[in-house]
């Protein structure tokens, strides 16, 4: 046993000068120089890279130049750009500005300077005020044609805020203002109803108040007082004028009262005729209220047969 593993081993040694004589024997000579693979990019690829950095170096260049040259152009610093200036209170704008699109804006208020804002536009200017839903609730619009209103009551005060000097909603409008002056050379014209306590003229001017198709009704819970200091009176209607009193008295109080016109209540051969031989007439009136003259004798020529009240 001993001796086999003894011949193992020496001819496991044998084998192994056997393999180091054969790779000397078959170990070939190393030429006189090293082989070199070069590593890189060469030819077009190489011109196409140096070209494509080159045009990205432009590129950089010319934009950093535009940078500059806008920034240059729009004045912009620190507080702002331009005419546009940023500071705590809000924006400030110098000159004129234009927007394309909707502003949103808490208030807007004019410089310092001057006390005019304006603004303008080439069809309307229109202001919307919304809620937080953003519903619309009012709206003013300054066009052209026409400046329009849209919303729930409109009220115009005084300088100082405090006093109401006109309002308007959808049932009525008032005007609190001491005088109401239209100056028109037609006058005012009311479709309706008209309220008021007092109505006058402007001194050396006429009063006129004129229905010219239907009916001018003057109406007063404590009565109606109709004066002319300085001037005339005069009440003229083309069909019939009517005084009425339910629960008072009509008073004609003046030096000289003068009914003109009136018809004569008896007959005459001839109305002129008697207009000269008779110099004094008596004014009567009839039940149904029409007024006549009379001549007068000694006693009342008053009759309510008359032919006037006949034909009334």
């Amino acid at each position: 046993m001993e001796q086999s593993t003894t011949l193992d081993i020496e001819s496991l040694k044998i084998t192994q000068e056997q393999f180091i004589l054969a790779s000397q024997s078959l170990h070939l000579q190393r030429p006189g120089y090293d082989a070199v693979y070069p590593v890189g990019l060469y030819g077009w690829r190489k011109r196409c890279l140096y070209f494509f950095l080159l045009l990205l170096l432009v590129t950089m260049i010319v934009n950093l130049a535009l940078t500059v040259w806008i920034i240059k152009v729009m004045n912009f610093s620190m507080d702002g750009m331009g005419n546009l200036h940023l500071n705590q209170d809000g924006i400030h704008l110098e000159g004129i500005s234009e927007f394309l699109l909707p502003l949103y804006v808490k208030e807007i208020q004019s410089r310092q300077q001057e006390n005019v804002l304006v603004l303008r536009s080439e069809k309307n200017v229109t202001i919307n005020a919304r809620d937080s839903q953003g519903q619309l609730t009012g709206q003013l619009t300054v066009g052209p044609e026409a400046v329009e209103a849209q919303c729930q009551k409109l009220e115009v005060r005084s300088r100082d805020g405090g006093r109401l000097l006109f309002t308007a909603d959808e049932e009525e409008v008032i005007m609190t203002t001491e005088k109401f002056t239209v100056t028109g050379s037609e006058g005012a014209v009311f479709g309706h109803s008209v309220e008021t306590p007092l109505i006058r003229a402007r001194a050396s001017e006429d009063l006129r108040l004129e229905s010219p198709t239907r009916t001018l009704t003057m109406e007063a819970p404590r009565g109606v007082d109709v004066s002319a200091a300085q001037g005339q009176l005069k009440v003229s209607s083309r069909k019939d004028l009517q005084l009425e009193s339910t629960e008072g008295e009509i008073l004609l109080d003046a030096n000289n009262i003068q009914l003109g016109s009136l018809p004569l209540g008896v007959y005459t051969a001839s109305p002129s005729q008697a207009s000269h031989e008779q110099a004094v007439y008596e004014v009567c009136v009839c039940p149904s209220g029409k007024i006549y003259l009379s001549p007068a004798e000694g006693g009342s020529t008053c009759q309510a047969m008359s032919n006037i009240c006949l034909w009334s």
